[in-house]
């Protein structure tokens, strides 16, 4: 599969966080999300791994009570069922993979 950047659209998860789905196979799938300076996704935690690349701006991560400050360039890896919660420092634009699929991420699953 394969995903021309104009062809989709973005949607919005929570205030000041907008999801594009790219792509996905039977075990992974890749989105692109927009955070607004200040925007905040709360405490949560799914049995999914999330790997990420921050490709603009600056994220507050708390993983299970710990800070942690990413920056434009950095990466993370998260385990599947760990908590998790992250506030946008500056405008940003993340790029991460989620296995298995999520399939609230799905292009025809609006929540």
């Amino acid at each position: 599969m394969f995903c021309k950047n104009n062809t989709v659209e973005y949607r919005k998860l929570l205030e000041g966080v907008e999801l594009q789905t790219l792509v996905h196979g039977e075990k992974t799938l890749m989105g692109r999300f927009k955070l607004a300076r200040g925007a905040k996704i709360p405490p949560h935690k799914h049995p999914h791994e999330q790997t990420g690349l921050l490709i603009s701006g600056r994220l507050l991560f708390t993983v299970e009570n710990k800070e942690r400050e990413v920056e434009t360039g950095d990466s993370w890896c998260l385990p599947g069922g760990r908590e998790h919660a992250v506030v946008a420092l500056e405008d940003s634009v993340v790029v991460e993979i989620f296995s298995p699929v999520r399939a609230d991420y799905l292009p025809d699953t609006q929540e």
